[in-house]
């Protein structure tokens, strides 16, 4: 297996609308308005949105997500409106597996930019960009079974649903039962 460190993932690709790129220095303070404007609707799904890191602890945070994206860890990925410095949301594949290799996407939306087909848009940019460029042969999406607006990304992005892992956790708000969803899509190689 070829050493990760040595992948081509491009920092910065455009979409038709959007312009996908890797976290930089400075990216701290406005991906936390970000989640500061979108907090109420991340909350019921993301655990990480409990509690919402200062302006500073987020600069932080990118610079490590930069790190991780250059040693081909994990792929943070920012989402801006093509031609502009304007966050619209974040996306990025996770839980990298070189030795298949397959990686997980998440994604989230900013207020106020709901609805407008901009997740859906850079989901099928990356699953296409790690498919059918950088040689993955499985892409996932996992989502609380609840989450409908994340549901109707996958199927939109013609990810196929795999499995629900029943009371697979515990809800991070009220400690209660949840299911999680796994869609997957599969590279040509596979076929």
């Amino acid at each position: 297996m070829t050493d990760p460190i040595l992948r081509d993932f491009p920092y910065t690709f455009d979409s038709e609308r959007l312009t996908i790129r890797g976290p930089l220095p400075g990216d701290g303070a406005q991906v936390h308005t970000a989640v500061s404007e979108t907090h109420e609707k991340l909350l019921p799904w993301m655990p990480w949105a409990v509690n919402i890191p200062s302006p500073t602890e987020y600069e932080v945070l990118m610079r490590k997500k930069q790190l991780d994206y250059l040693a081909r860890k994990d792929f943070q990925l920012l989402l801006f409106l093509r031609g502009t410095q304007t966050l619209v949301g974040s996306s990025g594949v996770h839980r990298v597996d070189w030795s298949v290799p397959k990686g997980e996407i998440g994604y989230w939306v900013r207020k106020g930019y709901e609805r407008q087909g901009y997740i859906t848009e850079a989901v099928q940019a990356i699953t296409a960009l790690c498919l059918e460029q950088l040689g993955f042969v499985r892409m996932e999406i996992r989502c609380d079974s609840r989450n409908e607006a994340s549901i109707a990304v996958a199927r939109r992005c013609g990810y196929e649903l795999e499995a629900v892992l029943h009371f697979d956790s515990r809800h991070h708000l009220d400690n209660g039962r949840r299911d999680t969803c796994i869609f997957y899509k599969l590279g040509k190689q596979c076929a």
